[in-house]
């Protein structure tokens, strides 16, 4: 189990899997932001804390709903669709507590030309 939150706290999570990689994304909004995210399925997300505090994003296919603290601005999570239909959390591993990033395995995803 893996607990998350924004930058101020108003919104947290928890996330139960084995985190062992995470995608890096070069899209214009993954690279301007710096998001490593974990695709898990979206049974395995629970928002614990700050469902009134969310505001969302979403751009070109629509298909993730970018979440942002409307406090803080940081964005700790997406809710989607996966290719195959199936509901995803785009977690934001940088909102993790106690990961250690260096030792994460990072999987390049060219979103830019999507």
């Amino acid at each position: 189990m893996q607990s998350g939150s924004c930058h101020c706290g108003a919104v947290s999570f928890t996330v139960e899997g084995e985190l062992q990689q995470a995608m890096e994304c070069n899209c214009s909004h993954c690279s301007r932001k710096g998001l490593l995210l974990w695709f898990v399925p979206r049974p395995a997300f629970s928002l614990a804390t700050g469902t009134d505090q969310l505001t969302k994003y979403t751009f070109n296919k629509h298909v993730i709903k970018h979440q942002f603290c409307s406090t803080c601005g940081c964005q700790p999570f997406g809710l989607g669709i996966g290719p195959n239909g199936t509901e995803m959390a785009a977690i934001n591993v940088r909102c993790l507590e106690d990961v250690d990033l260096t030792s994460l395995k990072r999987v390049p995803v060219n979103g830019r030309d999507f």
